[in-house]
């Protein structure tokens, strides 16, 4: 059955799927959809309405978990099994995948799109129009940019493609892309396009070498990039299975 906590505020008008848990001192407004499983902790407001989000609904799917005092505005939609850290702020028009992962006291703007198993740790901050790919790491205090003259009306969002990890304290600056597979080294500032599969660091940023030229300091001399060569810790048995199948396809191509 769907608790909800008596100092809680639901609307009548939200749509709450079952075994949805409602935390204290929470309000959800009209304009929402919870799926089934879903948590809110206490003292969240979901689905706080804007004009912006053109009274488009927000949607989160089966299995999430918005942890105290998150704000969500309206106007976004979620895949099963989001999960967030605490005091996380998301604003209207964004699209995200399943499984995303959102830090605490992470801000995410507006109309930005997101793909599934993303991992955003602490203290992030993802631009309005950014785009982000399948399987992203972004670590702690990364800024994400979209105005080249602020402040101005012509935004421009950056584009992180699947694999990436943008190390801590980097920023990307407005209409950038990142590669797949690549590396942002920590402290960088990324202020031109990277190619799929590099590494680049520095202020401003510039490219070290292919990043699968660098190796884990294990001890083991594995290599480091791609990631899913060593790291699976998390993800689903099937996703890493389709991991496998892909890291063989690449060896045996390599060998033909």
């Amino acid at each position: 059955m769907t608790r909800i906590h008596p100092t809680a505020i639901v609307s009548p008008e939200a749509q709450l799927g079952a075994d949805v848990v409602i935390g204290p001192f929470c309000v959800v407004y009209d304009n929402v959809i919870i799926g089934d499983g879903s948590v809110i902790e206490a003292f969240c407001e979901i689905g706080y309405p804007t004009p912006r989000a053109d009274g488009k609904p927000l949607c989160i799917g089966k299995g999430g978990r918005i942890r105290s005092h998150s704000l969500f505005y309206e106007g976004s939609t979620f895949g099963d099994n989001l999960i967030t850290g605490h005091r996380v702020t998301v604003r209207e028009g964004t699209t995200a995948g399943e499984n995303l992962q959102i830090g605490t006291l992470d801000d995410i703007q507006g109309s930005c799109v997101i793909g599934d198993f993303v991992r955003f740790h602490s203290n992030v901050h993802i631009g309005q129009l950014s785009t982000i790919g399948d399987f992203v790491w972004i670590f702690p205090y990364v800024v994400l940019t979209n105005d080249s003259r602020p402040p101005s009306e012509h935004l421009v969002g950056a584009s992180i493609g699947d694999y990436a990890a943008i190390a801590t304290m980097s920023v990307v600056l407005p209409g950038v892309k990142v590669g797949a597979n690549t590396l942002v080294g920590a402290h960088s500032l990324v202020g031109k396009d990277v190619p799929d599969g590099m590494a680049v660091s520095g202020s401003p940023a510039k490219i070290m070498c292919e990043a699968s030229q660098l190796k884990l300091k294990d001890g083991t001399g594995r290599q480091a990039y791609p990631w899913i060569n060593h790291f699976r810790r998390g993800y689903p048995e099937e996703v890493v299975s389709r991991w496998l199948d892909e890291l063989q396809a690449r060896q045996q191509q390599r060998e033909a």
